[in-house]
């Protein structure tokens, strides 16, 4: 929503039409364009037709963010090798897949700007419950430094955004671990979790604009103060 108030034209991917096609409607009513492209990001065989058809819907690639992940949460006995191989397939794996489809498309137009989301849970200092994911998140981040440094010629920008935002999937974290997540809180410095569209939607428009355009190859913690990436 916040690249739609930019002027960006946005288009969304996912494996649940009916979640694409309500967004899409949430998008026309602020008066935006949006292309629904419904398809499965752990499937390679999938991937380069979705990519293509963005490309001619848009006339090109400008940004890409890789926003996808299948958690495998639980301490290191608790979590089986399918949960773990599921988190590398549906995040940097498909990240990686993904960025280089649109390489040669913000090539092609002298630039882009890609973002990889990652996560806190990479830096916390008791890492109990959180190793496998952990694992995941920081794969992304190696290879966001590594695009970042492999494209920066070609004008692509590659950033690592680590959000607290008030998500569906961090308001069933809190339901099911509620003391943890008041102890969370408690550690955030600004004192509450982010807003979706104001607190990270309006940082990432922020970080695609000329004024941040030397900006690559970091870790961006939206998180109220809370993470140390080191």
């Amino acid at each position: 929503m916040a690249l739609v108030a930019a002027g960006a034209r946005v288009a969304i991917s996912g494996r649940t039409a009916a979640k694409l096609e309500e967004t899409c409607r949430l998008i026309a009513e602020r008066g935006g364009q949006a292309l629904a492209v419904r398809g499965n990001v752990k499937d390679p065989r999938e991937l380069p037709a979705m990519v293509e058809q963005v490309a001619a819907w848009g006339g090109g690639v400008d940004i890409l963010v890789n926003n996808a992940q299948e958690v495998p949460a639980g301490r290191l006995l608790e979590v089986s090798d399918e949960a773990f191989v599921a988190g590398f397939e549906s995040g940097p794996l498909a990240s990686f897949r993904l960025m280089k489809l649109v390489y040669p498309h913000m090539v092609a137009q002298g630039g882009g700007v890609i973002f990889n989301l990652v996560s806190s849970a990479a830096a916390r200092w008791d890492m109990t419950g959180y190793g496998a994911y952990g694992a995941v998140k920081q794969a992304m981040r190696v290879l966001t430094r590594a695009a970042a440094a492999e494209w920066g010629r070609e004008g692509i920008r590659v950033l690592a955004i680590a959000p607290h935002a008030e998500s569906p999937g961090l308001k069933r974290w809190i339901a099911h671990n509620p003391d943890e997540a008041e102890a969370f809180f408690r550690a955030i410095p600004l004192g509450r979790v982010g807003r979706l569209e104001e607190d990270i939607g309006r940082a990432v428009v922020a970080l695609c604009g000329p004024e941040l355009g030397y900006l690559t190859g970091a870790t961006i913690p939206l998180d109220g103060g809370q993470a140390n990436f080191g």
